[in-house]
């Protein structure tokens, strides 16, 4: 990818996981959590072009089994079906069943191939799903009332506060090609992947290969580039649809405008990445950590996830503490080779060490800085050309206080 953002990129201030042509989505309560939407469904007109990353988590959810044998069969799917409340993860044979059944009997209400249905859960792990109310969800799927795409968006969340969703528009061979998403994640954040969902759309003519080339890449960048508590779930994972509406000549990696589509999944994927750390759980402040001029990407993305992975650096943020000590340690202890008589770091505007020593600095103003509701720490090596970006929260009172009554 270029290092400049080309100028036919543009983002849909207004934009969804429908705004590319030919999707729909809906959601709907099922009574699988007490009083809020809890399945949804996303649908393409056609089988579109399907690509996936997934946890790394040993004990992946039956679910993510079930998708992955699914696009294994011919790389596409054209409907989603989530349910919240209940991950399926810690489950065995029942739940595979379980998963199964959700996925045949959504293929035969839509009147698709089974193998053409992608299975998601997310919620508590180890109880198996009340099928009683999932066929009750699916049911509902001919209704037309539910085909909504903020329902769906609601339907997939779990202790998110808010829904997440962005879209952004390129240009490729002329023709307006456009790029959909919508994610939940709040808690359990620490990609490779952790407890975050993310289905993202276009109506882009693609490939399989270069569009989970494309995929795998733009996630080390973005959704494995954040953190809220340092957990890894069970059943996390991003899936795109390309369902070819836009009429471009077919991307591959040899196309001229490849780089361009590659640009345009990384802004939408950073903005997912960006309101998922956001919405930490108990979250009061997002953290951005800037690694520059590191010697490798590796070393600069291994180094900002350190940092922004600190619970003492994000309970200094959130007490606005300008503790550029804990910053300091963090990379220390990232396992990259640094050198500290060349590290300068700065909070915002306010730059508090310089040459790994500490710079006399104006303590109120670097405290007035960290009372904003989005904090950048930029950490700058001076030991190459290469840099990494990661995102993050504060760690706060009512993180523990949420995460003490989870099951309650």
């Amino acid at each position: 990818m270029t290092n400049t953002m080309n100028k036919s990129i543009r983002c849909l201030e207004q934009g969804h996981v429908t705004t590319p042509s030919g999707f729909t989505a809906g959601g709907v309560h099922t009574g699988l959590r007490k009083k809020k939407l809890d399945f949804g469904w996303l649908h393409s007109d056609i089988p579109a072009v399907a690509a996936g990353v997934y946890t790394t988590n040993t004990f992946q959810a039956a679910p993510l089994k079930v998708t992955q044998e699914a696009i294994e069969v011919d790389q596409k799917i054209q409907t989603i079906v989530c349910n919240s409340a209940i991950a399926n993860a810690c489950t065995g044979h029942i739940g595979y069943k379980n998963a199964k059944i959700m996925q045949e009997e959504t293929a035969e209400k839509m009147n698709v191939a089974a193998h053409h249905v992608a299975v998601y859960s997310t919620g508590l792990i180890g109880e198996q799903l009340p099928m009683d109310k999932i066929k009750t969800g699916i049911e509902q799927m001919s209704e037309q009332s539910a085909y909504q795409v903020d329902a769906f968006e609601h339907a997939i969340l779990t202790t998110d506060t808010v829904t997440k969703h962005a879209a952004v528009q390129c240009e490729i061979d002329g023709k307006t090609v456009t790029l959909g998403g919508a994610a939940k994640g709040s808690g359990m954040i620490e990609p490779n992947m952790a407890t975050m969902l993310g289905f993202v759309t276009t109506d882009a003519v693609i490939e399989h290969e270069p569009l989970l080339k494309a995929l795998r890449s733009v996630t080390d960048q973005t959704f494995n580039m954040i953190t809220v508590d340092g957990d890894s779930s069970t059943n996390d994972s991003v899936l795109v649809l390309a369902n070819q509406r836009a009429g471009n000549e077919t991307l591959t990696e040899d196309h001229p405008d490849y780089p361009v589509f590659i640009q345009a999944l990384t802004l939408l994927s950073e903005k997912l990445a960006q309101k998922i750390a956001e919405d930490g759980e108990g979250a009061t402040k997002l953290i951005e950590v800037n690694v520059t001029n590191a010697h490798s990407v590796t070393a600069a993305r291994k180094i900002a996830k350190s940092v922004i992975s600190s619970n003492l650096v994000k309970t200094a943020v959130y007490g606005a503490d300008p503790n550029w000590g804990r910053v300091v340690c963090a990379v220390g202890y990232s396992n990259e080779p640094v050198n500290p008589d060349l590290v300068d770091v700065f909070l915002g505007p306010v730059q508090v060490v310089s040459g790994g020593l500490p710079l006399a600095f104006d303590e109120e103003k670097a405290t007035d800085y960290l009372i904003n509701k989005t904090i950048e720490i930029t950490v700058d090596l001076h030991d190459g050309d290469e840099s990494a970006k990661a995102w993050g929260c504060d760690l706060t009172y009512q993180y523990v206080t949420i995460n003490a009554s989870y099951r309650t």
